[in-house]
């Protein structure tokens, strides 16, 4: 289990480093799609590589940044129960939404994304606007995001294993959030 501890904490920094790289790619497309408002109604002037670089910096923001959202225990949940349970309870709980529904969406997502962006990848697909950009690296988020989630998602099984066998300490509250 220690082995498997250390795989984890490997994943847990691995996504803290995507997070960072997320926080800085959303400021980067905020300023480029202010940048991009000033000099096409200031200048009246406009660029589709410029429009196309935002959503890729979005997309990296949202693939590279749900992760860490994970490892910090942020992401969204069903509150029926999981805010009612006491002791281990919202662990087992986590435990089977991590098995049962994250590990293999993700996995299959990540491999059904795979050959799509391999096929962007060889052909070179351009956007179809004038002066837009190529494709693939945009593609190479999809089957990145969802692998480096499925790895998050196993880093906190382990986790969630390691503390039930209390081999690891974690914080279990649960706050709900104000709605």
């Amino acid at each position: 289990m220690s082995a498997l501890l250390k795989l984890a904490r490997a994943m847990d920094w691995i996504s803290t480093q995507l997070g960072r790289f997320a926080a800085v790619a959303v400021l980067a497309a905020a300023m480029i799609s202010a940048g991009n408002a000033f000099v096409r109604y200031g200048l009246d002037m406009s660029s589709n590589g410029w429009l196309e670089i935002q959503w890729y910096l979005f997309a990296a923001t949202v693939m590279l940044g749900a992760p860490v959202v994970l490892k910090l225990n942020e992401h969204v949940r069903v509150d029926i129960i999981y805010g009612k349970l006491k002791g281990n309870g919202p662990v087992y709980v986590d435990l089977f939404g991590l098995l049962v529904f994250l590990l293999p969406v993700m996995a299959a997502i990540a491999w059904l994304s795979w050959p799509l962006f391999y096929s962007m990848l060889k052909s070179g697909e351009m956007s179809n606007n004038a002066g837009g950009l190529i494709r693939w690296p945009a593609m190479m988020l999809l089957p990145l995001g969802f692998a480096l989630m499925f790895l998050q998602g196993v880093a906190e099984v382990i986790k969630r294993i390691g503390y039930l066998q209390g081999k690891f300490e974690m914080d279990t509250h649960y706050e709900k959030p104000v709605q």
